[in-house]
This record gives C-alpha cells, sequence and structure tokens, in this order.
C-alpha cells in the first residue's frame, strides 16, 4: 500500500508541474525583404535591439520600430528569406563571444574568423550594445598614451581614456597616424583594436601584414567589415570591437581602439535607414545620425581604481571633403571628441608628414596627459609654431625684415622639419624629447634646413649608441635633470658639422 501511496503522490506532483494551457508564442512574419533588410508584422511585444529567429534559421535584429511593423538587419544570408517566413522573438539581445585567445585575430562583426583560422568560442558573452560608464566610475585623464609621433606627443598629447578625432581629406595620412600609434603600443602595454569600416579589402590587407611584419598582430584584434561587407555589418563593426574593447579594460588593462573610419560608418547607417523609409533630414542623413556616434564613442573612458581601473582611448577617424570641417559628420563627431587632429593637404603635398596643421587641431586634455620631459621641451612649440605659419605667410610679401622677425621665421622652419617623420617609424620618449630639445633651445639654428633631417639621423644614433645610459634614465624617469640636459648639449655640438 505505501508503494501505491507513493506512486499517487509522485502522479500528483508531476500533473501539478504540468500546464494546461499551452504556452503562448508571439509568432511574427517577414512582409518585405531587401538589402540584409526585412519588414515584419505581427510582433507587438518585441524589444529595440531584440534577436528574432526565423523558421530558415536565420537571425535578424531589431533597429526599427514603428506602429503596425518592426524593421530588423538580417545576420545571415538574407536571401534564405522571403515574404511570409516566419519568425519568433528570443527575448534577447545581440552578443559576441569575448576571450583573451581573440588577441592576433581577424574578426568580422558577428567575431567570425576572417582570417582562415578557427572558430572563436567562449563562455564569455559581451552585448554589442552597452550603456557607457557614469561619472561616478570615470578617472580624470591623466596617464599618457604615447604614439610615437613627435608632433602628437609634444603638440596635441593624447592620454589613456581620451577620445581624440583624426580628420583630413582623403590621402593625408589619417590610417598611418593610427597604425603608428598601434606599433607603438609595444612598449606601452597596451591592447590594441583596429576597427575597419567600408575599406578595400586590399588596404585591410596591407594593414595587417605590417602589423604582422611590426610584430603588433600579438596585442592587436583586427575587427573587419569591408567595403563589400553588407551595411548592414558596417553597421555593427564599431560597436562589436568596443564590446572586445570593454572585456579588456573590465581586466584593468588598457586599450586603444582605432576607428576607421566613422564616415563610411554614418554611410552604412544611411542606407540602411533609407531601406526602412525614414525620414531624410540634412544631407539625407536620419535624424538620431548624431546618437549612433555618441552612445560609441560615450563607452571610451578611463575608469577609476575602485571599479577595477583600465581605459579606453579612441581614436575615430573622419574623412573630409576640400578640408570641410563644418560639413554634418565632422561637426558631430568634432563635438563628441576631447579634440581633434587635422591633417591638411597642402602641408601633406609640401612634405610636412605628418601633415597636422597646429592652428587647427587641439588636445582638450593638454598637458595633463604629458610626462614631465614633454612638458619641459614643448612648452612654447606649439605657440612658436602657430606664429612662424603666420609670419611666413606674411613674409612672402615683404622683402626687407627686422631680424626678431628673421630669428623665429629660421627656428621655425628648423622646427617644422624636426617634427616631420618617417611611415612607420615611432620614437620612443626619450628620442622624441632629445630631438624637440635641441630645435627649441636654438641648437640647430646654424644647421641649413635641408640637412636638419640628416643631422636627427646622426644625433639619435650617436646617443643610442654611446648615449644609451642617458637615453635609458630619460625613458625611466620620464624627467629631464640639468646634467641631462648637459649631456644632450654636448652630443648636438658633436654631430653639428
Amino acid at each position: 500500500m505505501k508503494v501505491i501511496d507513493q506512486s499517487v503522490k509522485e502522479i500528483e506532483e508531476e500533473v501539478k508541474k504540468f500546464e494546461s494551457k499551452p504556452k503562448e508564442e508571439e509568432i511574427g512574419w517577414a512582409t518585405e525583404v531587401r538589402d540584409q533588410i526585412v519588414q515584419i508584422k505581427g510582433l507587438k511585444n518585441v524589444g529595440f535591439g531584440e534577436i528574432l529567429v526565423f523558421d530558415e534559421g536565420v537571425e535578424a535584429m531589431v533597429i526599427d520600430m514603428t506602429e503596425d511593423s518592426v524593421g530588423a538587419i538580417v545576420l545571415g544570408d538574407y536571401l534564405l528569406l522571403k515574404a511570409g517566413s516566419v519568425t519568433k522573438a528570443t527575448g534577447r539581445t545581440l552578443q559576441i563571444p569575448v576571450t583573451d585567445d581573440i588577441l592576433g585575430r581577424v574578426v568580422n562583426p558577428l567575431v567570425h574568423p576572417e582570417d582562415g583560422g578557427k572558430n572563436i568560442s567562449s563562455d564569455k558573452l559581451a552585448p554589442v550594445e552597452r550603456i557607457a560608464p557614469g561619472v561616478i566610475y570615470r578617472k580624470s585623464v591623466t596617464v599618457p598614451l604615447q604614439t610615437g609621433i613627435k608632433a602628437i606627443d609634444s603638440l596635441i598629447p593624447i592620454g589613456r581614456g581620451q577620445r581624440e578625432l583624426i580628420i583630413g581629406d582623403r590621402g593625408t595620412g589619417k590610417t598611418t597616424i593610427a597604425v603608428d600609434a598601434i606599433l607603438n603600443q609595444k612598449k606601452e602595454n597596451a591592447i590594441c583594436i583596429y576597427c575597419a569600416i567600408g575599406q578595400k579589402n586590399s588596404t585591410i590587407a596591407s594593414i595587417i601584414e605590417l602589423l604582422r611584419k611590426g610584430k603588433a598582430l600579438d596585442y592587436t584584434v583586427v575587427v573587419a567589415a569591408s567595403a563589400s561587407s553588407p551595411a548592414t555589418l558596417q553597421y555593427l563593426a564599431p560597436y562589436s570591437a568596443t564590446a572586445i574593447g570593454e572585456y579588456f579594460m573590465g581586466q584593468g588593462k588598457d586599450v586603444l581602439i582605432i576607428y576607421d573610419d566613422l564616415t563610411k560608418h554614418a554611410w552604412a547607417y544611411r542606407e540602411i535607414s533609407l531601406i526602412l523609409r525614414r525620414p531624410a533630414g540634412r544631407e539625407a542623413f536620419p535624424g538620431d545620425i548624431f546618437y549612433l556616434h555618441s552612445r560609441l564613442l560615450e563607452r571610451s573612458c578611463r575608469i577609476d581604481e575602485k571599479y577595477g581601473g583600465g581605459s579606453m582611448t579612441a581614436l575615430p577617424i573622419v574623412q573630409t571633403l576640400e578640408g570641410d570641417v563644418s560639413a554634418y559628420i565632422p561637426t558631430n563627431i568634432i563635438s563628441i571628441t576631447d579634440g581633434q587632429i587635422f591633417l591638411e593637404s597642402e602641408l601633406f603635398n609640401a612634405g610636412v608628414r605628418p601633415a597636422i596643421n597646429v592652428g587647427l587641431s587641439v588636445s582638450r586634455v593638454g598637458s595633463a596627459a604629458q610626462t614631465k620631459a614633454m612638458k619641459q621641451v614643448s612648452g612654447r612649440l606649439k605657440l612658436d609654431l602657430a606664429q612662424y605659419r603666420e609670419m611666413a605667410a606674411f613674409s612672402q610679401f615683404e622683402s626687407d625684415l627686422d631680424e626678431a622677425t628673421k630669428k623665429l621665421l629660421n627656428r621655425g622652419a628648423r622646427t617644422t622639419q624636426v617634427l616631420i617623420q618617417g611611415k612607420n617609424k615611432p620614437y620612443d620618449l626619450a628620442s622624441e624629447i632629445a630631438v624637440i630639445w635641441a630645435a627649441v633651445n636654438g641648437h640647430l639654428d646654424t644647421v641649413p634646413v635641408d640637412e636638419v633631417a640628416k643631422f636627427e639621423k646622426k644625433y639619435l644614433e650617436d646617443l643610442n649608441a654611446r648615449g644609451k645610459a642617458l637615453m635609458t634614465r630619460i625613458n625611466k624617469n620620464k624627467t629631464l635633470s640639468k646634467e641631462d640636459e648637459e649631456e644632450l648639449k654636448k652630443f648636438v655640438k658633436d654631430n653639428i658639422v
């Protein structure tokens, strides 16, 4: 009898667990499918950013909601779908796998390998869209992120956690600056993420090869959505790259992220919006184009040590047309970032490379993100260069110049030459300090302008041979003592012919 009673109880418990009502599921159906975009009716309770699954096994993400339908971007092969395809909401948002194994890999925005390597899998998933850390969790930007580029580290310093825009016309060296900054992080202990949006496959391949040769791929992740990728993947690329960056930042590490470039990102979003029949505003962009980039760039910051530390420094790239920084997308991103490095076609064509316009370029963090040694040597540099450029423009119309003007032009010409730097040749801190110190203190005033580059090469070779102890000391202490200056003076004299 006991056995029967126990069996009855077990059956009763099972009956209680059993739901008499069938589980309700909200079903939607596609009304229109074109260019990676699908319009769906029937989903009344779906949320923005929610993942949908079609019966064909294809996933989509909701990015548009109207009164009677929703628009979604297809995350797989949209050609498998047709009008009438049935879909269900999953209740989850888009997440990507994140792991330390992603370093050195080339992936697409959905973290599928693009380098022929094995699939990336991880128990840890990171949301592609995330609200940026609040002010309470942040810390002021005070630690420099050395780019290895003399003109930037001295004139427009970048700090860890800063967002510094690189802006200029096509072919002015924007990507070169970003890649050089990645190459320089080998000694700076920062994780790098290069996000290519709408670039040619050949361009992406050459950058990957350059990073491989410079042994920078070991600490770099390349997120690629090339020009041949659908607009939907180009739209997702920077958000996925940022989610990967946040994973490393959450470990207390410093991250450098390059968005190359956000102009093409805006074009991809415009394409998606026009297919969704959103009202077109200025330059045919939708009304929420500012939010597209503000919610992206706000995620880059420096976190207080109380909350784990770590930082993410963003170098977004924007392309201008004929140097027009007052266009819609450039002005939007200028207002979001903490300064900009403006590259000028005229300077580039004149051989001044990097072609930085000192007057229009600015870092809103300023000397707070500079080492003591760099502050010592670059104090008056920006003002002197701006005065030189201004004076040089007027002096071509004046034949008789006073001595003070001649001296200013003389030194300005040599300082400009000193700030010229070869492609993919970042300098360490001590080399930057040594060269800039020689220029700003007038030690090169007697060197012919066309001989400055030759002097610099000889001077640095001598310092790295005979003055190794001095260079190591400057790199370690990040300051310049009176004794160091006296030593530098001897090396300068020895190398001026």
